[in-house]
């Protein structure tokens, strides 16, 4: 035994020379930095004490959200305040660095009621099933730029390290995993993360006075009275008031979503579209029958009203959902249900944020209905199927003009060219090959059908060709809007971009926002 512990006593010492050559360097400077640290807390170097007669020197910090622990990324963006805070200390001013946690919004909130979801429904600890497709983190709009979206998608991941079920962000942060049971209630967050802040910046040595320090929410009644007296203030003197506008809205919360409110999605925003109304010519056929009392249309939302003189059909997908929704006394639009949501939270319904379906629908349904379409060149065009219809974007409806949209021009080339497709869709010859491409625009390098050319040039073959398809609309789409020059209407011989919207809009029932 005794030549047992001697064997053992000179491995432990050979762990602890190994341990000091490995680390004794690292571990040398993490003992002066206490050693400092110590003294700086002694002395109370950072704590504010005014000197008469001295500048004046503040520095603040956007306040850490602490729907998670602090991470390297606050420690680096930081120091800059920190060091610029130090450098006038050391010249004698009045120097403060006052800190605080951020807790307001909906993040905690909707982390929150994440987890209650997951724990009622797959217990605790929870049992997630294996197989499950768990959905990705959203990526930022497109009108967000390259570098700014990965910047938001890195701090996210810097918090959850990548991880998507709510347990599973907090099991990775917290030791006692019965504590997260706790964390259902959003109060709990402000109890448990700001100390852990506090801690770790002070192991960090930040150069703050934390007399200071505090939570925002109206559980600190100083903070609470200080934003009371903030925004009536501004109210006072006119500065604020309350109204409606274009915001991304949480109809459960039934509350505006501000950018930094939201669990993901950061830098998204409303997307202004223009809503076209096109009228399903009476009489009605017999399975819309129900619907003979009000003025039905096909809504379809676009980007780009001023080139609605070259319609020649309207899109919708056949096996998509769709629904005849009341949005007043008279009309009828025939949308998409996540559009019909979208547009009762802007005024478009007869109770607000209430959606009133009047005839649920296919996209079946639709093909063949003619339409009476704003400022086209034909007095009646018809709904045709397109294959590509996202239904999460715009209002599931697509009106068609194969003069300058590629994707256009190459589904009702399709239809044109292959009878038994038209057969496919119960389609007659009369609703489809008597449409020609209308000129509209003109646009250098690609003349006056724009779509057709980029089609020819990269010898797009149908509808089902998306990559070219998307590479074509890339070449026309901007050049179009900027270089394009326009052949019809009132603001003919003007370049789109600089007249665009003054382009009439009699028939353009709303401007309608999406996210």
């Amino acid at each position: 035994m005794a030549g047992a512990d001697n064997v053992s006593v000179k491995l432990s010492g050979m762990d602890i020379a190994v341990e000091e050559k490995k680390f004794g360097r690292r571990n040398h400077l993490i003992a002066i930095e206490e050693d400092v640290q110590r003294q700086w807390e002694e002395a109370k170097v950072f704590e504010g004490t005014v000197k008469d007669g001295q500048k004046k020197f503040l520095a603040t910090f956007p306040f850490p959200y602490m729907n998670g622990m602090m991470h390297i990324g606050h420690g680096f963006t930081i120091t800059k305040a920190e060091f610029a805070t130090r450098y006038h200390r050391l010249k004698g001013e009045n120097a403060l660095f006052p800190f605080a946690f951020h807790c307001t919004g909906m993040p905690i909130q909707a982390a929150a009621n994440k987890l209650k979801a997951e724990l009622e429904e797959f217990g605790f600890p929870p049992q997630f099933p294996v197989d499950a497709v768990v959905e990705p983190v959203a990526p930022a709009a497109a009108q967000t730029s390259e570098n700014k979206a990965k910047g938001k998608k890195s701090k996210l991941v810097a918090k959850t390290g990548g991880v998507v079920r709510q347990y599973d962000i907090l099991a990775k942060m917290i030791d006692d995993k019965e504590l997260i049971p706790k964390f259902t209630d959003p109060t709990f967050w402000l109890q448990y993360f700001p100390p852990f802040g506090e801690a770790h910046l002070r192991r960090f040595g930040l150069a703050v006075d934390w007399r200071r320090s505090f939570i925002t929410t109206d559980v600190n009644p100083f903070y609470d009275a200080f934003i009371r007296w903030q925004l009536n203030t501004l109210k006072e003197r006119s500065r604020v008031s309350r109204g409606k506008r274009p915001n991304v809205y949480s109809p459960l919360d039934k509350q505006n979503c501000a950018d930094h409110d939201r669990a993901t999605g950061e830098g998204v925003g409303p997307q202004e579209y223009t809503i076209v109304k096109l009228q399903v010519k009476s009489p009605l056929p017999a399975h819309l029958s129900s619907l003979s009392g009000f003025n039905v249309y096909l809504a379809p939302a676009t980007l780009r009203p001023e080139t609605m003189y070259g319609q020649t059909n309207c899109f919708v997908l056949p096996d998509g959902d769709y629904g005849a929704y009341r949005i007043n006394e008279t009309d009828v639009f025939v949308i998409s249900r996540r559009s019909a949501l979208n547009l009762a939270h802007q005024d478009f319904s007869r109770t607000w944020g209430q959606v009133e379906c009047l005839l649920e629908l296919k996209g079946w349904d639709l093909l063949g209905l003619p339409l009476l379409a704003p400022y086209a060149a034909y007095d009646t065009v018809y709904t045709l199927p397109l294959l590509t219809i996202s239904m999460g974007k715009g209002t599931g409806v697509v009106t068609s003009v194969p003069s300058d949209a590629p994707d256009d021009y190459a589904a009702l080339r399709d239809l044109k060219q292959k009878p038994a497709m038209r057969e496919k869709y119960h389609l007659t010859d009369e609703m489809v090959l008597p449409f020609e491409v209308v000129p509209i625009i003109d646009i250098p390098g690609y003349g006056s059908t724009s779509a057709v050319a980029v089609c020819d040039e990269l010898k797009i073959q149908s509808q089902n060709d998306k990559d070219k398809l998307a590479k074509a609309k890339d070449l026309v789409y901007l050049k179009g809007f900027y270089e394009g020059v326009l052949l019809v209407g009132s603001q003919a011989g003007k370049k789109v971009c600089a007249c665009w919207i003054a382009v009439p809009t009699l028939y353009f029932y709303c401007n309608y926002y999406n996210t």
